[in-house]
Order: structure tokens, then sequence, then C-alpha cells
């Protein structure tokens, strides 16, 4: 089954320093009926203007991976960690039993754009992490590249790890290329188009539409190009 997610129906925050598409309910967009995608609980995609950023700020028992879409993100946090990220680029952090952390943008003029994502861990008081990889753009073109995954999960080359029983890739496509991507009738995975346009099954997404893929493999097609980001994991009847 696919349901496909129009950006424009999206929850949106628009403060100036920092405009947002939240894919599920959060901060001032409130939605009983669209709080999570199994145990995907937030994706927002923000752009964050130069000089701006989130202060320091708590979290804990969440899965934490942010994508670099554009720009440079700066990142601290209390278990001493700095770090500055660009395209392509992730970063990780496990609150567990809490930990606190600042991200801004420090460049001068451009925009700082990314995805952040919160996944619900499959236990809580773990001890806090932080990590970053530095991928390589071309690793993920026209071929899905393995970022993150399960600690459980040995069959994976993905680098991060993470609590919880996820997969996530990512791929640039080029002009009228095409990419498989298999579910399987016990998993489900929600599709981020980040950039350009794409075709699944005469569903039409462009720049910031999403898919909610349900027990079903998939074609993904594209005429211009595009540049997505696909979480897997277990099926939840649920949602």
């Amino acid at each position: 089954m696919l349901r496909y997610i129009d950006h424009k129906l999206m929850g949106r925050s628009q403060l100036g320093w920092l405009d947002s598409h939240f894919h599920f309910s959060f901060a001032e967009y409130f939605n009983p009926d669209n709080m999570h995608f199994g145990v995907l609980r937030v994706i927002n995609d923000d752009v964050i203007k130069a000089q701006t950023g989130f202060g320091a700020h708590p979290h804990e028992n969440m899965e934490i991976l942010t994508y670099v879409i554009q720009g440079e993100l700066s990142h601290e946090d209390s278990m001493g960690n700095a770090s500055t990220l660009t395209l392509g680029q992730v970063q990780y952090m496990s609150a567990g039993t809490g930990v606190v952390h600042s991200e801004h943008n420090w460049q001068n003029e451009a925009d700082l754009r990314l995805l952040q994502i919160w996944i619900l861990p499959d236990g809580s008081g773990y001890e806090p992490n932080y990590g970053d990889y530095r991928f390589a753009l071309e690793d993920r073109f026209d071929k899905w590249l393995e970022i993150a995954t399960s600690y459980d999960n040995s069959d994976s080359s993905a680098p991060i790890k993470i609590h919880q029983d996820i997969n996530m890739y990512a791929t640039i496509l080029s002009a009228d290329e095409s990419i498989d991507f298999k579910v399987g009738s016990d998993r489900q995975a929600y599709m981020v188009c980040i950039e350009g346009d794409a075709d699944v099954s005469n569903i039409e997404l462009g720049t910031r539409d999403a898919l909610e893929i349900t027990k079903e493999d998939i074609t993904i097609t594209t005429n211009a190009g595009c540049h997505l980001l696909m979480i897997e994991m277990a099926l939840d009847e649920t949602k």
C-alpha cells in the first residue's frame, strides 16, 4: 500500500530565522491523527537562516539523526562534542538518560537546510552517545547508500548504529534513471523526496513530498533527477 503526503499540507512553522515543514505532529502543529509512522516520530525539514540556530536544549530517550542538505551545521553538546557538517553528511545522537545540545548555522549569509529525524528507541535509559559520519556525496549516486541501522543488524554495512530496528538509506538519482526498493510483507518504509521529482506506481512526488510504503516492493523513476531519503522499519499495523 502506498500513501502520498503532499508537502503543501504538512504542518508549518515560520519564525523568520527558521522555516519548517513538519511531517508529523510537532511544536505548534498538533495533530493527534499524525503522531508517527511506526517508530518514526519526527521528520522536520528545517531551513535555518545565517547566524541563527537552536540554542542549548535537552533531549532524552530518543534516537536523533540529522541529514544535512544545504549549508553548514554546527553542533555542540554537554558530552563535549563539537562538529560542523555539510551536504550529505549525517550526525546521530542517542539522547538516552539525557543530553543538552545546540545546533547553529554560523555562515555569514547562506541558509542551512536539514532533516531532523527522531526515532523512538527500543528501550529507555541508554547511555547518551553522539557521532557523525562524513559520507562522500558520490557514494549515493544512482544507488542506495546505507546510513543507519540497528545495533542488532549484522547484515548491514551502515556505519551508524541506533537503538531501534530501522534501516536508513539515501540516493541521488540521475535524470531518467530508476531504482528498486524492497519493503516486503512484514515491513514498512517512509520516503522523502528531498529535491527533484520521483514517480512510484504513477504517484508523482516533488521536492519535500513524502510517501508511506507498506508491505510493498517499489520501483522509483525520475525525469529530471532526485535526491531521496528512505527509512525502513518493522510493520506497525496501527500506522
